[in-house]
């Protein structure tokens, strides 16, 4: 009695994709999709970092270089 069969879960789906939409389930399925892809590229990316530091490789950081001069204020 405490277990939901097919037939409910069926209904609950009915009910989500009249409140939703496919469109919108859809996209929330590309996105949830994405990140995990996402995720997963992140993993191995720190996993080869990982093991570039273990081999003794030095670590590369882009980024750019910002020209400025500084200059002491005169206080009186």
């Amino acid at each position: 009695m405490g277990g939901l069969s097919i037939w409910h879960w069926l209904i609950v789906l009915l009910v989500v994709v009249l409140i939703f939409g496919t469109k919108k389930l859809r996209n929330i399925g590309q996105d949830l999709g994405g990140a995990v892809k996402g995720f997963k590229e992140g993993m191995k990316t720190e996993e080869t970092a990982d093991s570039d530091k273990a081999a003794g490789q030095p670590e590369q950081i882009a980024g750019r270089t910002i020209e400025g001069e500084a200059k002491k204020e005169k206080t009186p």
